[in-house]
């Protein structure tokens, strides 16, 4: 986890000037991970990727149904 920190650090300090809050806010959140032992950080890791995996499902339901109503929008707009 540590190494994907400092990857986004360096990708963000490229531009410090507009990342100047994230950079901020990442070294908290690598400092707290610094700080957390290894379970409670695959607890929290393991939440955060059941959340991410839910919403990107969600999203793609989404837009399937978005797609099924302009198909039978066009059906219908044919007839």
């Amino acid at each position: 986890m540590l190494e994907f920190y400092d990857r986004i650090l360096t990708k963000w300090g490229k531009n410090h000037a507009n990342n100047a809050n994230q950079i901020l806010v990442m070294n908290a959140v690598k400092t707290s991970a610094l700080w957390s032992d290894d379970e409670s950080l695959k607890v929290i890791w393991s939440e955060i990727m059941v959340w991410t995996f839910e919403l990107l499902y969600k999203n793609a339901m989404a837009q399937n149904e978005r797609e099924g109503v302009n198909v039978m929008k066009k059906l219908r707009n044919k007839q």
